[in-house]
């Protein structure tokens, strides 16, 4: 884990420099609307190629271990689960939004909105890629790379595979709590509370083995959340283009305030419902729910026989 830390700094560094030259050259030959949110994407972009580029190397060189099988054999099933995932985190978020609406804690304030000179359409494309980007490099770092040689590490003496990848799953998402805790509006609270959404995102790929559900899920949450229905995403403005512009009001333990729902307890019935959908859909799926326990162990022989 630590020669992946240190593998992943490098590469980040290779791709920034690469990158650098290009991201200053949109804020001087753009206007500062289009440039900011370009260089989002360019952000989005290089945190894409250097963990990606992290995690080939490190499954090659590390663990002995395919690309694909962090959590990406990328059959018509994952293509089906992905599908799920975006369908859940819009239908979550669209639920937050009405409930809110309905009690009076948001107020439209105007639609098809958007800064500056910029046309819609282009102006919601930029932060959709940035999304895309994000959704699945974190999971990827987190839930594929992480999540894996965690519960591969802990599986030792009393602990079997099922216990070290549950193991895995709690710390996982502790650490992805804490990664958002510099977020700006951030609180213990926020922080605690993202910790639970990454238990939610989890949990896809400790019933699957695979990506899919959580990369669905935390592109279409974090999309409608900014960009639909214009709340804080983590604590943050992602864009001027919105769909709905909206003003907050309302109880802050209960819409999370300036850092977005996620911090309320809103987000936690979302986050409950989202859990109890994708059991339903995996149970549907795959006809039982149970723990993937071979994410949690490594077999080599296994995985060269399946190369041939």
């Amino acid at each position: 884990m630590l020669l992946f830390v240190i593998l992943l700094a490098f590469s980040g560094f290779l791709i920034q420099i690469s990158l650098v030259q290009l991201t200053e050259a949109l804020f001087d030959r753009m206007g500062s609307p289009l440039a900011l949110e370009a260089s989002r994407g360019l952000d989005g972009l290089s945190s894409t190629l250097s963990i990606t580029l992290a995690v080939f190397v490190g499954g090659w060189l590390l663990d002995r271990r395919r690309f694909v099988d962090f959590g990406l054999h990328l059959r018509r099933g994952w293509w089906l689960d992905f599908a799920f995932g975006l369908a859940l985190g819009a239908l979550l978020m669209a639920a937050i939004f009405a409930a809110e609406l309905a009690l009076g804690w948001v107020t439209i304030t105007d639609a098809w909105h958007t800064a500056g000179d910029l046309p819609f359409s282009g102006a919601i494309l930029l932060p959709l890629i940035a999304f895309l980007f994000v959704g699945y490099y974190e999971e990827l770092l987190v839930r594929g790379y992480l999540l894996r040689n965690l519960a591969e590490g802990l599986g030792f003496g009393p602990i079997n595979s099922r216990w070290a990848l549950l193991l895995a799953w709690l710390l996982t998402s502790a650490l992805f709590g804490f990664l958002h805790a510099g977020n700006p509006n951030a609180t213990f609270v926020s922080s605690f509370s993202i910790g639970l959404a990454g238990l939610f995102l989890g949990l896809g790929i400790l019933l699957t083995g695979e990506l899919a559900i959580p990369i669905g899920v935390h592109i279409a949450w974090n999309f409608f959340q900014g960009n639909i229905f214009g709340f804080p995403v983590s604590g943050t403005r992602v864009s001027e283009a919105t769909v709905f512009a909206i003003q907050q009001g309302g109880p802050e333990q209960w819409t999370g305030g300036a850092f977005g729902p996620e911090a309320g307890l809103i987000g936690l019935v979302a986050i409950a419902v989202g859990c109890g959908l994708t059991l339903l859909w995996v149970r549907w799926r795959t006809g039982r729910i149970a723990l993937h326990a071979p994410f949690a162990e490594f077999r080599q022989d296994t995985e060269k026989a399946e190369r041939r």
